[in-house]
Formats: structure tokens, C-alpha cells, sequence
């Protein structure tokens, strides 16, 4: 059943609102929908008329998008002139595919207006069809003239049944050129259907026969867009844009446009049309919001045929256009060039996200068609991340969110730090001397493991299947797959390379992710993903920093490949500052993840900076998985040895603080009835001991029933000693029972041969 229309709600209009969202009958949009402009300051503070208000720095809006400044509409009056300056530089002739080019000044003198095709001497004409006062479709009279597009003269005109609506009309430069008249008829009949926020809005077609022409001209009445195109960024004044948008026009306004031209494409895709001349001057910002206007150039996704309109310097390179036309990935190419364009007018974005943006516009614009993005949803969502990752590095909150590329992990690499030392750490050593802190990086092999892993494909046959299964039997599912053809697919290639890689079995994980890349199309950075997995797995930590490398290219914006980045960076020593980067970007991003908080805590003890480790420890939220590990690792760190260097007093008096804190919520942690707490109050004692400075640790010395009574040698001796006697019955056998006796006789003061007499009798104990 066909709904009823809506009715116009104007008192004075008995209309229905048309699909594109205008009255048939006033060809005005209802009130709700007519932009109201922020409310104006209080009396006696008003501004100027023509400022613009700035919002507040860093303010999102409800898609998580920067909020952009309002600006006003120009009056009309200023935005038309009343003189028509035709096109300079020449345009293609197009006549029966000509290729000639008409309109070239010669000589220095002014580009003709009228003439005739040099190469199949067809006449044309540039001159307007339309002057000023001029009434098309019985009610629109021509105000003036906007611009000349690369199909046709734009004119601003009024509605004269409706004070003060002001509307646009697009016309044909020469009715007599055929490519210009097929382009004009799909313009029509394409965007007379669409509406999208962000896209200009048809409000209707009229016809319109000037005196002496022996048919009749169309003309699509648009509604008028007040505002300024993003082309006006690129020579705006410093001041004029730090008056505007609050401050320095940023990077992440650029995304912000970024995100809003791409919403307007992808629908325009789902439309089965491309729009294919994307460049600054056809995006107008208008109030807090923009416009994609021209549609001039607009074609059918599977047209080949017809003639493309176009601007060279956003579009691919000639050679590409020539041998196979536009496509989606054409579209997104134009849009990552406009970025381009608008970027290098911005302030540069913070730490790894400049990095990540330029990885963006190279995906966008690559030299290879497959390369690409391959649709605007895609791009634009990986602009969407680059804008957090700018944002949070910009010192702001982090924008909550989940990949929708990568699995979220629990698992933790590098968390020996966190990790309650085992009996080993007693019983495996040589020398009086604790150890010093593990800060090296951790496996490769375990790295591999802890890493994320790309969410399945939905499209994929398989994928439900396979996430119901265990991974410890891949050879059951292999068995499987070679019964089944129809499970052979990408995901269960990958899925299989996983599984063999958790066992260790390289060359098998190898055979399956060479099936995956035979079944995959070109450029999957899955395929390069897996690869640095199975890297990882052989220990060629180079060799996977170059697939981790390939995937942060084909996601700028997935945190994922900076993490594998950072760890390999970390393992070959590439650097502080650039290890750290990684790390950080990823940290701020999701203070959850304690693989980054980890290994940045790493870097930082490599420096020895405990307490800058300690406070990257601290942010690991309560709602992290490995909140535990970091609250063990901070304690660890205030009274551990690193690079021979002991603790300090207060250290040791923040820890006894901490310890106590852990000893309310053992039964959160499992320290208790495991001999965890034991192991952990443990070797803090035997650092407090062994490190003690010759002249004791001062007034700072925590006394109490952690570090005894008192500073002395005796003292913190023979609280160690009962410490290890503790751990002695936590042995598995006698010999380690044994070897813990040992050292905790080692630690008694030689008065009256009292250690020695009990070393005798250790067995017997």
C-alpha cells in the first residue's frame, strides 16, 4: 500500500512534500527542516553580522565528527554578479565524440565566447541563455549569475510566489553540443531521486524557450546553498581561518570533511552512480554542516561509454582514465587528492597520526587501482580512526569505540612484569644478588599469539562455522576442508594458519596461508597480517616489522598493525622515540590495552624511569583485563633492581602502601592459598636487604610489618630469612626445598656459627 504524502506543513500551502524533500506546490522545505542559526549573543554584545561563531575546541558531534564553525550565508545580492564571464582555457568540443578543444584565446587576447570547432567546425556558444530579471517556469526570476560549470551556466534566482527564496539553476553552455545534452538529461533524471543530508537538493525542472531559440532549454532549479566552498580554505588568510574556526584550521577539520564527503558518496554508490569530479570548489560549508553541489558530472557506475567530466588535477592520471574509466576507487582517489589539497593548509596532526593520514592518502590515491580503498564506508572509517588517534594525542579523551577490523584480545605479551616470580627465581640462579627487572623485550613466538586477529569476513561461507571451533585440532578441520570443498575458503585457509601457528607448526600454517592468498584478491592486508604472524612465530621479527609495515599502509587507522610495529620495533632496538610512538598512540587510544602500557613501561625502565613506568602503570584502567598485572608490575618496579641499581627509600615506602592495598583485595587477585603473596612480599624484602645502602636507607625507611621494624642488617636479614623459609614449603621437590634453604641460611648473620649449624641440618628441617 502506497503511503500517503505528507502535507506541507506552511498555513499558507496546500502542498505535499515531494522525495526530494521540497513542496510540490511552494517548493519550500517545512520548517523543521530550515537551518536555524545559533542563538545571538546578549544585547549589548553583539558581534558583527558577518563573524562566525567558533565552537568550543575539540567539541564532536553525534557521529563523533568534529563540530564545525557556523557560517553565515552571504546575502544574495553579493553572491551573484551581474556580469557573465564566459569559461577561459578551453573545453573538449564533445560533439560526436570530437575531441577538438573550443574556446582557446590566441594571441593574448580574451577566450572566445562563440565560435566553431577547430576539428569538425561544429558552432558553439558559451554565452548565457539567461540575463538578470529573466523568468523561468512562469516564477523564478534570474537574480544574477553564479558561476560557469563544466557543463553549463549556474544562476542564482528567486521564487517570486515565495518572499525570500532564493534558488539556483543550472542550464546547458550550448544545447547543440551532444555529450553536454546526455550529460544534462542523466543529471536530471539521477538527482531528481536522491536525498541525502549532504548532498544539494533538486527542488524541480522547468523549461524555458529564450526569444529567437528554436527549442527549448532545461534548467534544474537547485536550493540555494549559501555558504563558502572548501576551495576558499586554500587562500583564506591565517587570521581569517583562526577567526572561523577558533583557532588554527587543523587536520581535524580535514577529516571531518573527509568523513562527511565520503557519507554523501557512499550513497551515491548505493545509488549505482559515481560522482566523479570531487574537488574543493563542489563541497560548500553552509551553517555547522556541508554540501556536495555540481553534479554535473554524476554517471552510472556501469557506464564505460559516455564521456567523462572531470577535473585533472583531482582525478587519476590521463593513461589510467584512458584504459579503464571510473570506477568506485576513482571516486575515492579524487576525494583522497582534496584532502591532500585541504591538508597541506592545515596545522600538521599530532605524533603517528600526521603519519597516519599521509598512510591514508597514499592508500587513496596509490598508483594502483587495487590498491585502493575499495569503498567509501572503508575510507571513511579509517579517516574516522586517524581523527581519534589525533584527537587523544592531542591531549583530549579518547572517543570509546571498537575495530571493526580486528578481534578485541585479552591476551597480554611482555607481562613478565606483572607476573608474580615463580620458586625458579630463587632456586635458578647463581650469586647473593636478585636479579635484575625483566624490561627486555618478550618472544616473538608469544607476541604472535597475544596479537589481535582480523574479524571474519561475514561474507564468508565458512565463518559461522568456524567460530564455534576450537583451535587445538587443526588437523581434524584440515581432514575436514579436503572432504568439503565448499568450506575452502579465505577464512578457513586463515583460520587453519592460526591454529597450526598456536602450535607451533610453521610449515603447515605457511601451506594454508599460501592457500588463503591464492583464493584472496590482490592487496588483502589479511594475507600480509598473517604473514607477520607467522614471522613473529619463526622469529624473524625483521622480516614481520615489513608485513606489519604493509598493513598499518593498507589501515592507517586500526591500532592493531602500531602494536605489532611497536613490539618489533622494541625487539630490534630501533629506537626509543620511535618505539615509544607506537606504543603511545596505541596506549591513549584504549588505556585498556596493557600490551601497549607494558611495553611502553619497558622503554621507560631502559631509561631508568621508574616512576614514569610506574605512572604508565597507574592508567591501566579497572576495567582492563590486566589492571592486576599492572597493579603487580608497579610494585615490582618501586623495589626491583634495574641495571644493578636498587630502590629508593621512598620506593620502598609507596610499595609497602601498594603491598598493603593488594593484601585487602587478595582474594580479587588469588594471592592467597597459591603462595602468590608470598613469592611477591618475598622479593621485595630480598631487595630491601640486598640493596640497603652502607649507611641504611634513611628517615624514609618504611618500618613496619613489611620491611621490620627497624633499618638495620640484622633485621631485614632475619625478616628475609623467615620469607624464604616460607617459600621452602611451598616446594615441589627435595631438592628445591633444599636449594631454598640454602639461601635463606645465606641471609643470617654469621653470630655464633647459627647459620652454619642450620645449614648442616637443612635436610633434617
Amino acid at each position: 500500500m502506497t503511503p500517503s504524502p505528507t502535507r506541507c506543513a506552511r498555513p499558507d500551502c496546500g502542498g505535499h512534500i515531494m522525495v526530494t524533500g521540497f513542496c510540490d506546490t511552494c517548493h519550500r522545505r517545512p520548517h523543521a527542516q530550515v537551518p536555524v542559526p545559533p542563538p545571538g549573543p546578549a544585547p549589548g554584545t553583539e558581534e558583527p553580522p558577518d563573524r562566525p561563531t567558533a565552537p568550543t575546541a575539540g567539541a564532536l558531534d553525534r557521529d563523533g565528527l568534529l563540530v564545525l564553525p557556523y557560517i553565515d550565508s552571504p546575502d544574495p545580492a553579493e553572491a551573484a554578479s551581474a556580469t557573465a564571464r564566459p569559461p577561459s582555457g578551453g573545453r573538449r568540443c564533445g560533439v560526436g565524440n570530437c575531441v577538438g578543444t573550443i574556446g582557446v584565446a590566441y594571441d593574448g587576447g580574451p577566450a572566445p565566447a562563440h565560435g566553431f570547432c577547430p576539428e569538425c567546425g561544429t558552432e558553439y556558444s558559451f554565452r548565457p541563455k539567461l540575463r538578470p530579471g529573466d523568468r523561468v517556469g512562469g516564477h523564478y526570476r534570474v537574480l544574477g549569475y553564479l558561476a560557469v560549470g563544466g557543463l553549463g551556466w549556474v544562476y542564482l534566482g528567486e521564487d517570486t510566489r515565495v518572499p525570500d527564496l532564493h534558488v539556483v539553476l543550472k542550464g546547458l553552455i550550448n544545447t547543440g553540443d551532444a555529450a553536454a545534452r546526455r550529460s544534462a538529461v542523466e543529471e536530471r533524471r539521477s538527482l531528481t531521486t536522491l536525498h541525502h543530508r549532504d548532498i544539494v537538493r533538486i527542488v524541480t525542472y522547468v523549461q524555458h524557450q529564450a526569444p529567437g531559440e528554436t527549442e527549448p532549454t532545461g534548467y534544474i532549479v537547485m536550493e540555494y546553498v549559501g555558504g563558502r566552498s572548501l576551495a576558499w580554505i586554500r587562500y583564506a588568510s591565517d587570521e581569517e581561518l583562526a577567526r572561523l574556526f577558533g583557532g588554527p584550521f587543523g587536520i581535524g577539520h580535514v577529516l571531518t570533511y573527509g568523513c562527511k564527503i565520503l557519507g554523501a558518496l557512499e550513497y551515491l554508490h548505493g545509488q549505482g552512480l559515481l560522482y566523479c569530479d570531487m574537488k574543493p570548489d563542489n563541497v560548500i560549508h553552509y551553517g555547522s554542516e556541508i554540501k556536495v553541489i555540481d553534479l554535473g558530472a554524476i554517471r552510472r557506475i556501469d557506464d564505460h561509454s559516455s564521456d567523462l567530466v572531470h577535473t585533472p588535477d583531482y582525478a587519476p592520471p590521463k593513461k589510467e582514465r584512458d584504459e579503464r574509466g571510473f570506477h568506485i576507487d576513482t571516486d575515492l582517489y579524487t576525494v583522497g587528492r582534496t584532502l591532500r589539497t585541504l591538508a597541506a593548509r592545515a596545522a600538521r596532526a599530532e605524533g603517528l597520526a600526521a603519519r597516519s593520514f599521509d598512510a591514508l592518502i597514499r592508500r587513496a590515491t596509490h598508483p594502483e587501482p587495487a590498491a585502493r580503498f575499495t569503498s567509501a564506508a572503508e575510507m571513511s572509517r579509517q579517516l574516522w580512526e586517524v581523527l581519534r588517534e589525533h584527537q587523544v594525542l592531542s591531549g583530549r579523551e579518547p572517543y570509546p569505540e571498537r575495530s571493526t577490523r580486528f578481534e578485541p584480545t585479552a591476551a597480554l605479551f611482555g607481562s613478565a612484569l606483572g607476573t608474580v616470580p615463580s620458586l625458579d627465581h630463587w632456586t635458578r640462579r647463581s650469586g647473593p644478588d636478585a636479579p635484575n627487572l625483566p624490561v627486555g623485550p618478550p618472544d616473538p613466538r608469544d607476541t604472535a599469539r597475544a596479537l589481535p586477529v582480523p574479524i571474519p569476513d561475514a561474507r564468508d561461507a565458512a565463518a559461522v562455522l568456524l567460530g564455534g571451533l576450537a583451535a587445538d585440532n587443526p588437523e581434524r578441520v584440515a581432514e575436514q576442508v579436503t572432504r568439503e570443498p565448499a568450506l575452502r575458503t579465505v577464512e578457513t585457509a586463515l583460520w587453519l594458519c592460526r591454529a597450526y601457528l598456536d602450535g607451533g607448526n610453521t610449515d603447515e600454517a605457511e601451506r594454508w596461508l599460501g592457500e588463503a592468498r591464492g583464493m584472496s584478491r590482490e592487496y588483502d592486508w589479511r594475507i600480509l597480517w598473517h604473514q607477520g604472524l607467522l614471522h613473529l612465530t619463526r622469529g624473524h621479527v625483521h622480516e614481520a616489522q615489513g608485513e606489519f609495515a604493509a598493513t598499518y599502509a593498507a589501515l592507517p587507522g586500526e591500532s592493531a598493525p602500531k602494536l605489532a610495529l611497536a613490539y618489533c620495533a622494541e625487539h630490534l632496538a630501533l629506537g626509543q622515540r620511535q618505539t615509544a610512538e607506537y606504543y603511545e598512540a596505541v596506549r591513549l587510544r584504549d588505556r585498556t590495552q596493557g600490551s601497549a602500557a607494558f611495553g611502553l613501561a619497558r622503554l621507560h625502565l631502559l631509561q631508568g624511569e621508574r616512576q614514569q613506568a610506574v605512572t604508565v602503570l597507574d592508567e591501566v584502567p579497572t576495567t582492563s583485563r590486566h589492571y592486576d598485572a599492572a597493579r603487580v608490575a608497579a610494585i615490582r618496579v618501586l623495589t626491583g633492581r634495574l641495571s644493578g641499581t636498587g630502590p629508593t627509600a621512598a620506593g620502598l615506602s609507596e610499595a609497602a602502601e601498594r603491598l598493603e592495598g593488594l593484601r585487602r583485595a587478595q582474594s580479587a587477585l588469588h594471592l592467597d592459598g597459591s603462595g602468590s603473596w608470598d613469592r611477591l612480599v618475598t622479593e621485595a624484602r630480598e631487595n630491601a636487604f640486598s640493596c640497603r645502602p652502607p649507611e641504611g636507607w634513611g628517615p624514609d625507611f618504611p618500618a613496619g610489618e613489611l620491611f621490620g621494624p627497624e633499618d638495620t642488617p640484622v633485621a631485614l636479614s632475619q625478616l628475609l630469612y623467615r620469607s624464604l623459609k616460607r617459600l621452602a614449603d611451598q616446594a615441589g621437590s627435595a631438592g628445591e626445598r633444599g636449594d631454598l634453604l640454602d639461601r635463606a641460611y645465606a641471609v643470617l648473620p654469621e653470630a655464633v656459627g647459627l647459620r652454619d649449624l642450620l645449614r648442616g641440618r637443612r635436610r633434617t628441617v
